[in-house]
């Protein structure tokens, strides 16, 4: 599955908390929307949403559980990340940063007992590069740049964070994807050409909200 992902484009299907699109049967229409388009994996948030795309797509799913809006919120705990997994997710998401876990658990516990029990692929989402290395020893199949900007740890790109995306490349011993603030296809080939293995795409391609408050700003200035 990994092999089949190199040089790929993964589509992130996400609505947030109160949003129109905010359901499981429309996340699944736009999964096979971006399908359509050349998509050769979905990201997907919530165990309904998971259950809902698993059952319509061919397709490899990156999925995770958000619980929470604060600190260590993307798949939490162990729990959080074998649900998940029974879900139908062939690839777990979990925060992998440095910062306490709701379970008092250490990442490298986390990733540990998520393999006992589960025996599937897991993605870190980090923030800097210590965090990267820190989960390929725990055991992570691959390494996320997801939250570089999102925590104290690193400084806040305007757009994605292309020397994170070289450095984990050069120096982590698992597949890099780069993911966070990539909004154009200019974007998406840069990190690509900074090493990345795949590239994940999330706001740009499937928040119609974001991207039309872009364009209203833009119009406006």
């Amino acid at each position: 599955m990994l092999a089949a992902l190199r040089g790929t484009l993964i589509v992130s299907c996400q609505a947030y908390p109160g949003e129109a699109l905010r359901d499981p049967y429309t996340m699944r229409a736009m999964a096979a929307a971006v399908a359509a388009g050349g998509a050769a994996a979905i990201r997907a948030q919530g165990l309904e949403d998971i259950r809902a795309i698993k059952a319509t797509l061919d397709l490899p799913v990156i999925g995770l559980w958000k619980d929470g809006d604060q600190g260590v919120y993307i798949t939490p705990t162990v729990g959080h990340a074998v649900a998940v997994a029974e879900a139908g997710a062939d690839i777990v998401a979990i925060d992998a940063t440095d910062r306490p876990r709701p379970d008092g658990r250490s990442l490298a516990e986390t990733v540990a007992l998520f393999k006992q029990r589960t025996g599937r692929l897991l993605m870190a989402d980090v923030s800097t590069v210590e965090e990267g290395l820190a989960a390929a020893r725990a055991g992570a199949d691959l390494v996320g740049t997801t939250l570089a900007g999102y925590t104290p740890a690193r400084p806040r790109t305007p757009g994605p964070d292309l020397d994170l995306v070289r450095d984990l490349a050069r120096l982590v011993d698992v597949p890099v994807l780069a993911e966070g603030r990539i909004h154009t296809p200019q974007q998406a080939a840069a990190a690509m050409r900074a090493g990345a293995y795949a590239v994940v795409v999330g706001t740009a391609i499937t928040h119609p909200t974001s991207i039309t408050r872009w364009f209203r700003e833009a119009i406006a200035g």
